[in-house]
């Protein structure tokens, strides 16, 4: 894609995709690469501007991560970020030893007014610290630049080779102008024009899949969720009838779902091929409790059903999927753990027979690819759907599943998240949905003993969903929900609500 590149060197560091964030946020385009790319193929790439991230060791040990000083003199803008500022200090022949006293999160930091770091901020200012080593010494045709209690090079800079190092973390929000450090850097030092926007990105994917496709046809498992619905609409704006989307209905979406995803693809030029399979599903899941039997279950189920209607289709050149960008980092970059294997981003799978894969989404973070279903004119209840996992509902039923227990929790949770939507609190809280569990306890309704499930509500608040707090949702708020979900829907006499966060627990409760 012929876009301004600022490339992020992943040391690491558990912020490397919210560093991309930030800079796509501020409309120049972004990508994470491992330290141990080779320096040629980052010429080729023909970057405005290079970021190291931070990450968990110490630059003077020789097992850590480190990377070519020649990268110091190829005439681009470096910025190094915890880590890497003192990555960049060791290398080029500053001091960096274990600090005195560690800094961990919010600290005064005073800045200089003078540097184009710090353009456009207050002189002190609190930012985000996360250090146990820092720079004792910077290299030669350094300056120091910013500075706190104990750390006495919280920033340095040598303006005639564009290199840049803070120790701080610009990227997280608790560094109060730490978006406008960053902005300084792309526009001040790499002197950026910002031409990355999801217009311009839709006219490029649009080109470049018609390029790719070109008379083929091209198949797509449409689940109904954010990435499956944005890459349907991306698509059938690019091939238009080429296109065949095939929704598989397991019967365990949240209420109205289904009919929702049809109907927003009513009017799109694609065939769209709707599979009612509910009692399929249920009949293999009869029986089952374990959470992890239900997700294979489920997921070779869906395989199946998928296969037998794209045989029915005959010949399909490609197959379209809906990975996004944090699926392809999270498969492994730099030295960071790899977090989890994502199935589609190894290549095709075994079990269908074309020729190549579409991934237009491949380069684009989940907010982006909201934005991206915006300018395509998807519906809100579709480009704002919340995250819902694969296998649907069967994970938020505790112990085995019936046709009876999928019912009360899709009218359960209808009515959480319309009371949740009528409190004007659908914005503030990131995710929020309903558990039938599989415990029984004893009721009054009206003048009769009851014994019904007990329903637990889970709602949290998050930034990036590796960790997660529970929503102080106001007592009236839970009130009107409970009184509602116990008056209107049957077998249900008690509400709970879920009060952990994340870590311990994890955001769904199977």
């Amino acid at each position: 894609m012929k876009h301004e590149l600022v490339v992020v060197l992943d040391f690491g560091g558990q912020y490397n995709q919210l560093i991309a964030r930030r800079v796509r946020d501020l409309n120049v385009y972004c990508e994470v690469k491992s330290y141990k790319t080779p320096i040629e193929e980052i010429k080729k790439m023909n970057p405005v501007g290079i970021i190291f991230t931070g990450g968990p060791n110490s630059v003077y040990l020789e097992t850590s991560p480190t990377i070519s000083p020649e990268i110091f003199s190829m005439g681009i803008p470096v910025l190094g970020i915890c880590y890497g500022s003192q990555l960049m200090a060791h290398l080029l022949g500053g001091e960096v030893k274990p600090a005195e006293k560690s800094e961990y999160g919010k600290t005064e930091t005073n800045f200089s007014a003078d540097s184009l770091m710090f353009k456009d901020i207050p002189t002190k200012s609190i930012t985000w610290m996360s250090h146990t080593d820092r720079i004792e010494k910077v290299p030669e045709g350094f300056k120091i630049t910013a500075f706190s209690e104990t750390c006495p090079v919280a920033a340095m800079e040598n303006p005639e080779k564009a290199l840049y190092a803070v120790q701080f973390h610009p990227e997280v929000q608790h560094t109060e102008y730490g978006q406008q450090i960053l902005k300084n850097f792309l526009y001040n030092v790499c002197k950026v024009s910002g031409d990355w926007s999801m217009k311009n990105y839709i006219n490029t994917a649009v080109n470049d899949v018609r390029a790719k496709v070109g008379e083929g046809k091209v198949l797509l498992a449409l689940s109904g969720g954010v990435d499956s619905s944005v890459l349907a609409a991306l698509l059938s704006k690019a091939v238009g009838n080429k296109l065949t989307c095939i929704f598989v209905d397991h019967g365990l979406m949240r209420k109205n779902e289904g009919d929702e995803v049809e109907a927003a693809f009513a009017d799109r030029e694609l065939n769209f091929i709707r599979v009612n399979a509910g009692e399929r599903f249920l009949g293999k899941l009869k029986g089952v409790t374990d959470p992890e039997t239900k997700r294979k279950i489920i997921g070779e189920e869906f395989i199946r059903v998928f296969e037998e209607e794209a045989k029915k289709i005959g010949k399909v050149d490609f197959l379209a999927q809906g990975t996004i960008y944090p699926d392809v980092i999270e498969s492994g970059s730099g030295d960071a753990a790899v977090i989890k294997s994502h199935h589609n981003v190894g290549g095709l799978p075994d079990y269908v027979d074309f020729k190549d894969i579409v991934e237009p989404l491949r380069l684009l973070f989940k907010d982006e690819v909201r934005r991206l279903g915006r300018e395509l004119n998807l519906p809100n209840y579709l480009v704002n759907r919340q995250p819902f996992p694969g296998p649907g509902l069967a994970i938020r039923i505790i112990g085995d599943i019936t046709e009876e227990k999928v019912k009360i929790l899709q009218d359960a949770d209808y009515i959480f998240r319309e009371e949740i939507a009528k409190a004007g609190l659908d914005t503030e809280i990131n995710q929020y949905f309903a558990v039938l569990t599989s415990m029984r306890s004893v009721g009054v309704m009206g003048d009769f003993r009851t014994y019904d499930y007990t329903l637990a509500l889970r709602a949290v608040t998050t930034t990036d969903f590796m960790t997660a707090d529970f929503a102080r949702i106001p007592y009236d708020t839970l009130a009107q929900i409970s009184n509602r979900i116990v008056n209107e829907v049957n077998s249900v006499n008690r509400i709970v609500y879920d009060v952990t966060t994340k870590p311990p627990s994890t955001i769904e409760w199977e």
